[in-house]
């Protein structure tokens, strides 16, 4: 378990009704992140713990009024020759009332100032096409923070989980409805992995592919974390055929979404459709675990520009210009499943040290 910062306020100890700034307990916390409509995995306890073993220190803050929490947010702290940075991914979680909202953003730029961060960043969990972001946008710039590319996907796939199974095989795309079924005719099974050999094959085929498409990759140990610290919500795939692993995949099922997290494929395995057929048992995995949503996590951004575009020629423009992008083959991947493209707010900086701006800005990749 991660060891939290507790932020210590001697003149707010004693409870009162008007919103107040505190360090939720992991309970409360979690349980107020499950139930708030943009509530995600990062801005779980679970994720704090995760990143506070691989060189980050987490802050759990909230805003709260009458014993409950309004808002708050999981704060990342990296530091270095004794200055930090602050990153808030995948948040913070607002409560839309502008009181208890900048109480929050201006308790996240305290802590910021308290830890000598260079700059504090967040990341709001919100599409570009919300209705609130306006407001928001307005209340973050009112503060100097200023727009800027996330470190998470900016772009993604959101595939509503809600009709039946055989609605959603029939609104995938026709190749890939044949490459599941082809999967099966050529002896693809996937089943769930939880030995620790398991997690030996699935670090060896993501080292293949990272090779191959010339991504990075986590360590293994980092994998391994994900599994203990998240338990049941985190499945580990494994496509076989012939009796060898050709395929490999991670997900994950909080809340109300799902989070296709990491894959990986043989050359076998992309010949034969076995990653078609864990993302489809992922899938309804994720469904009858109660998920509301499937997020395919990360496509070209250019994409997300072109879907919000209402000229049909610069929405062309745009999509012409992303085959050119490394992802593109990526995103046809994980657009046949069907599913509607969604982009988020971009990210936000408070730069508090704009000499070390730019050099700080690698420590939070």
């Amino acid at each position: 378990m991660a060891d939290y910062v507790i932020e210590q306020h001697p003149q707010r100890a004693a409870f009162v009704s008007e919103p107040t700034a505190v360090t939720p307990d992991r309970s409360s916390w979690d349980a107020f992140v499950l139930a708030h409509p943009d509530g995600h995995l990062l801005q779980s306890s679970g994720w704090g713990d995760l990143k506070g073993r691989f060189g980050w220190t987490p802050h759990l803050r909230a805003i709260s009024a009458g014993g409950v929490v309004r808002a708050g947010a999981l704060a990342l702290e990296k530091r270095r020759f004794g200055l930090s940075v602050l990153y808030v991914p995948r948040g913070p979680l607002f409560s839309g009332d502008t009181h208890i909202d900048t109480l929050l953003l201006d308790d996240l730029l305290r802590l910021g100032r308290r830890r000598r961060a260079v700059f504090v960043r967040i990341e709001p969990n919100l599409a570009e096409d919300a209705p609130c972001v306006a407001a928001l946008d307005a209340m973050l710039t009112g503060r100097a923070m200023q727009p800027m590319a996330p470190i998470q996907p900016r772009s993604t796939i959101h595939l509503d989980l809600t009709p039946e199974p055989e609605r959603l095989l029939a609104g995938m795309s026709k190749g890939h409805r044949a490459d599941i079924k082809r999967a099966a005719r050529e002896g693809v099974t996937v089943r769930e992995g939880d030995a620790p050999a398991d997690l030996d094959v699935f670090y060896a085929i993501m080292q293949e592919t990272g090779a191959r498409a010339r991504f990075a990759i986590h360590t293994r140990a980092y994998y391994a974390n994900v599994l203990e610290l998240f338990g049941d919500a985190v499945r580990l795939w494994l496509a076989e055929r012939n009796g060898a692993t050709v395929a490999t995949a991670m997900t994950a099922a909080w809340g109300a979404t799902a989070i296709y997290l990491y894959s990986g494929s043989t050359s076998e395995g992309l010949r034969c459709g076995a990653q078609h057929a864990i993302q489809w048992r992922a899938i309804q995995w994720a469904r009858a675990r109660g998920a509301a949503r499937y997020d395919f996590w990360g496509i070209p951004d250019v994409l997300g520009q072109a879907a919000a575009v209402a000229d049909s020629a610069a929405r062309a423009r745009l999509e012409a210009e992303a085959e050119h992008d490394p992802l593109y083959g990526v995103y046809r991947f994980k657009k046949g499943f069907g599913g509607r493209t969604v982009r988020y707010l971009p990210a936000y900086d408070c730069v508090r040290i704009p000499l070390l701006y730019a050099l700080w800005q690698r420590r939070i990749a």
